[in-house]
């Protein structure tokens, strides 16, 4: 009898939050937008049914041979993907890429499905504030304090030149203690930025959400202003939380319908988190003194800490980030944020940036007079790649004490799987490392958490560790 060559199989899930009433669409969606646009390297595509669960099957070819592995998804929560083939190391070879190339497709199907839901988010006790977008103020805090600080470079700047032109001689004086002072109130400004504040009494943020058809978030908009929202969010509010009952799907559409929204059950999910416990565990774990927590109300995914020690800091939580992510991922996150704390990242940022006003001021002034746009090009660049160091640092951080490295590098996928797609073009790559960002490229902060994870290996110095591996990760791209 002939011996029948061993199969090898590798299997890895990806999370997912719509409703299981869209899983056949994101299967058709990665078949139309992902498989079939290169049709010599996927072949045998189909999506059936098996055991009630939508899958997709497909099979991968390596050009030039006739060597292949069989994929397999199956639409569950999660999804759990299933890869196999007599050729172990065809099956090794792909993997990575495939699981990858996954991962994006899924979110990205997911976020086309987010840009037409309507969500409302509610915390116990508090005022109903409906999701909106940032007023200019707040964006113009957002932007210093959870984004790039390229506005906080320009801020100075501008700051600069006025009190330069008022003051003179005691100008650079007075621009350092301004940029002092931000930094010395920065977590009191940060609390101003968000609309709740979350404490040991308002512990718990509750979330609605409802898928809508491109068509139906259209009329939703031309019909329902915010005040409209606002009544209906205090309405759910009134029949739950109020009187001590949870928020379920059940009186929220009785609610949508009383407005004349029609609601499709299936489409509509409800979610609780415990923030103030997520932080407090991740301040234990990373030994560091309970922040203040503030919840901006808005769907961009995003959190920040900010202060000028762990003893006085404000962490900023956005409901978007919350909604998107697993308690997990979202523990993790804050991980990072703290681990900024921690390494008293702000103050040393400051100091950095002091450096470079000084020098500039008193050392490099002909050239920048000269060359502005050059000078600012290399000073600014030099800054932000030595930022990279505290970015790496933090995630060491997040890692290491709170053992969540692979659950981070998840997260990151899930924020940004958009930028993921741009990092691997070679160039792009390069040029998120020499940009005006402290954060290092998303493709070399998720490779590192996922070697970490498997490695378990210990890490006696994580800002030496963060260095050595963002200069060779620099490198690496030569």
């Amino acid at each position: 009898m002939q011996r029948l060559e061993e199969e090898f199989v590798m299997e890895f899930t990806i999370d997912i939050s719509i409703p299981e009433i869209y899983f056949e669409e994101m299967l058709k969606f990665i078949q139309r937008e992902f498989l079939f646009r290169n049709p010599i390297l996927f072949k045998n595509i189909k999506i059936f049914e098996k055991e009630g669960k939508k899958c997709l099957s497909f099979i991968i070819i390596k050009p030039g041979t006739d060597q292949y592995v069989n994929v397999e998804l199956e639409a569950k929560i999660p999804i759990n993907v299933k890869v196999s083939s007599i050729y172990k190391e065809l099956i090794e070879e792909i993997y990575e890429e495939l699981r990858e190339n996954l991962i994006i497709n899924i979110e990205w199907f997911q976020e086309k499905i987010r840009r037409a839901a309507i969500y409302f988010a509610w915390i116990e006790g508090k005022e109903v504030i409906p999701e909106a977008s940032l007023s200019m103020k707040k964006k113009a805090y957002t932007n210093i304090f959870t984004r790039d600080m390229i506005t906080f470079y320009i801020l100075s700047i501008i700051i600069s030149i006025i009190v330069f032109s008022l003051f003179s001689f005691y100008a650079p004086i007075i621009i350092l203690i301004f940029q002092f002072s931000i930094l010395f109130f920065s977590d009191r400004i940060a609390l101003r930025i968000g609309e709740w504040i979350i404490d040991s009494k308002n512990k718990y943020i509750h979330f609605i959400e409802y898928y809508l058809s491109i068509e139906e978030l259209r009329e939703f908009r031309e019909k329902y202003d915010i005040e409209i929202i606002r009544k209906i969010k205090r309405e759910i509010y009134e029949k739950t939380l109020a009187i001590g009952k949870k928020i379920d799907c059940e009186i929220a559409q009785e609610t949508l319908s009383k407005y004349g929204i029609k609601c499709v059950p299936e489409r509509m999910k409800a979610k609780v988190i415990n923030v103030y416990e997520l932080v407090e565990k991740a301040s234990k774990k990373i030994n560091v003194k309970m922040p203040k927590i503030v919840i901006l109300n808005t769907m961009i995914p995003n959190a920040a800490a900010t202060g000028i020690s762990p003893n006085r800091s404000t962490i900023l939580i956005t409901t978007g980030l919350l909604i998107r992510l697993e308690e997990e991922e979202i523990l993790s996150v804050i991980g990072h944020e703290l681990g900024h704390l921690k390494g008293r990242d702000p103050l040393i940022l400051f100091c950095l940036s002091s450096i470079e006003y000084l020098l500039r001021l008193y050392v490099f002034l002909p050239f920048y007079i000269l060359f502005p746009f050059f000078y600012l090009m290399i000073a600014l660049g030099i800054v932000y790649f030595i930022a990279k160091f505290f970015e790496a640092r933090a995630d060491l951080i997040s890692a290491i004490k709170l053992g969540e490295a692979k659950k981070l590098a998840e997260a990151l996928r899930k924020i940004g799987f958009y930028r993921l797609q741009y990092e691997r073009i070679p160039f792009y790559r390069f040029q998120e490392w020499i940009s005006w960002d402290p954060h290092p490229p998303l493709y070399f902060r998720i490779k590192r958490l996922e070697k970490l994870s498997k490695e378990k290996r210990e890490i006696k110095y994580p800002l030496i560790e963060s260095i050595k591996d963002v200069i060779n990760g620099f490198l690496s791209t030569f």
